[in-house]
């Protein structure tokens, strides 16, 4: 694996941390919610996910955090917390109204004044190799873009074209790996 690899992880006392370099695209996205799905399993409540270096954000990418923060939703306590996400990045989150589903640099966040030391010391998930790489990633995608949908009305009729086409293309990909 290359060391400019859009996503790195940690795991701290009482958060885990994932940091976005570059943008945050359907390519980075499958990475970022295998850690968050890993943490919340194995007890985590808090994840954080570092946009300070994220030069923008895909809808895939934007649905994976609704998808985690939903997940998180459910677990006593659990948030998923944006770090300085930047002006571009908070208005598209706003946008789609995920701002209500997750924490944008909350104020007392257990990380706060300890953000250098954490970045210092973030590695590189392991990545998973699927064997249907092409329907695993079509599967990713159409997941990510249902949270969005799931988000509020809005997203619902604006990605319902989207998700339609992303549902027949996992049929097809499914029915061709039978």
């Amino acid at each position: 694996m290359t060391t400019d690899y859009p996503i790195s992880v940690g795991i701290f006392e009482g958060f885990s941390w994932i940091r976005c370099k570059g943008k945050g695209s359907f390519l980075a996205s499958p990475a970022m919610k295998s850690f968050g799905d890993e943490r919340i399993a194995a007890g985590e409540s808090c994840l954080v996910v570092d946009l300070s270096d994220c030069t923008g954000m895909d809808s895939t990418f934007m649905g994976t955090l609704a998808g985690m923060a939903a997940r998180l939703s459910v677990v006593d306590g659990g948030t998923l917390q944006i770090a300085e996400p930047g002006e571009r990045n908070r208005r598209s989150l706003e946008d789609l109204g995920l701002d209500f589903l997750l924490e944008i640099d909350p104020p007392k966040a257990a990380w706060r004044g300890q953000i250098e030391a954490v970045r210092s010391s973030l590695v590189p998930p392991e990545l998973k190799k699927e064997e249907k790489q092409r329907e695993v990633a079509a599967r990713h995608v159409l997941e990510a873009h249902k949270n969005l949908s799931q988000a509020n009305e809005k997203n619902a009729k604006k990605f319902s074209q989207v998700v339609g086409l992303l549902e027949a293309e996992v049929d097809k990909e499914s029915k061709k790996n039978g």
